[in-house]
């Protein structure tokens, strides 16, 4: 069983950067971490849980929030505001009779169905639609 620790995860700048998103909380079975930005509004949040759906099944969760946060200033007065947000969920639903291997290789397709060079990441990156 893995423990809560930090995730460190790459973006896709010209000069990609590390973000250290670092442990927040368990509550039940949800595993929250986050990447602060001083305002906790605008924290960045990765989530993760399991659960055994009770047929000889489990789904396993992982959840993206990125708010993005400006000031809004009225009557001199100024505080953070989320302006946007961006989610992404990832549920794998697995069957308690797949094999380790199983489960490695759809995890490594879907990272690898995400890779800047394959069209598939134009949908989400450019909101293209598929033809």
């Amino acid at each position: 069983m893995p423990q809560l620790a930090n995730l460190v995860l790459t973006d896709r700048a010209g000069t990609p950067v590390d973000h250290t998103f670092v442990p927040r909380d368990i509550l039940g079975n949800v595993a929250t971490v986050v990447e602060s930005s001083g305002v906790p509004v605008g924290d960045k949040r990765v989530t993760v849980s399991l659960r055994n759906t009770g047929n000889g099944n489990y789904v396993a969760s992982i959840r993206y929030v990125f708010p993005v946060v400006n000031d809004q200033t009225i009557n001199g007065v100024t505080t953070p505001v989320v302006v946007r947000t961006a989610y992404c969920d990832i549920d794998f639903k697995l069957s308690a009779s797949s094999t380790l291997q199983e489960r490695k290789d759809l995890v490594g397709m879907v990272q690898s169905s995400l890779d800047s060079s394959k069209w598939l990441d134009d949908v989400p990156t450019l909101l293209q639609g598929v033809y």
